[in-house]
């Protein structure tokens, strides 16, 4: 097919130089450059359209969603609010409501949860936990979403009466050294808890002080004594 229309092209250049054809100029470079642009329009809006019409289908509960891109996580680099003793105990956590063992709390395993908690939500109440964390809207909730409830507890950014702070409330996981109370107790517990390391560092300044000072007058008495009995010998 390529070598035909190389042929074709090699006779038509024969012809135009012998005289039998005469050449047409063809200046498409502004006719190539619109249809270009009107393309790219085109793509760019059906790219749009389409991206539209899949989240609206996901909202309303209809299509596949999609598997999110393999990246790796580290919950100790991206949660560092949390020591690795609270991070393993979210995990012991999430696990043991995880029944299907897929990595994942579904709608019915939070329900389940909850309920084992000792505070019930509704259908419509539980669907709204899931949303408001469900970053790649798969209605259920991974492991990093999971996470992000605590973070938004000890950050003071749900309501009081909100079922993820209920969640994060009787999880029995001490987020901050006085459970989670929102972010004024959070980081009034921080800060109460590096002035007290603080002062636990000045007392022992002050104890190797007092020790090295009380050393030294011991120190000085005994050269004082050792001069007497100079003195009397």
């Amino acid at each position: 097919m390529a070598t035909d229309e190389l042929t074709s092209k090699l006779s038509r250049r024969l012809q135009i130089e012998e005289g039998e054809e005469e050449p047409v100029a063809v200046d498409g470079s502004g006719q190539e450059n619109g249809s270009e642009e009107k393309s790219t329009t085109a793509n760019a809006d059906s790219e749009l359209g389409k991206k539209l019409q899949r989240r609206e289908e996901l909202n309303e509960g209809q299509g596949e969603h999609m598997q999110p891109s393999m990246k790796v996580f580290n919950p100790y680099t991206e949660f560092k609010e949390f020591s690795r003793h609270q991070i393993k105990d979210m995990e012991k956590m999430f696990k043991m409501y995880d029944a299907g063992k897929d990595n994942y709390i579904d709608l019915m395993e939070l329900k389940l949860m909850m309920e084992k908690l000792g505070a019930p939500q509704t259908h419509m109440a539980l669907k709204n936990m899931i949303k408001e964390v469900d970053e790649d809207l798969d209605n259920k909730l991974n492991f990093r979403e999971f996470l992000l409830i605590f973070r938004k507890a000890a950050a003071g950014e749900l309501a009081e009466d909100s079922g993820l702070c209920v969640l994060a409330r009787l999880s029995e996981i001490d987020v901050s050294e006085e459970g989670v109370k929102g972010a004024k107790t959070f980081f009034e517990a921080k800060v109460q808890a590096i002035n007290q390391s603080n002062r636990f560092e000045a007392e022992i300044r002050e104890e190797q002080e007092a020790k090295k000072k009380q050393a030294e007058e011991q120190k000085q008495r005994r050269a004082a004594f050792k001069n007497l009995q100079q003195a009397f010998k």
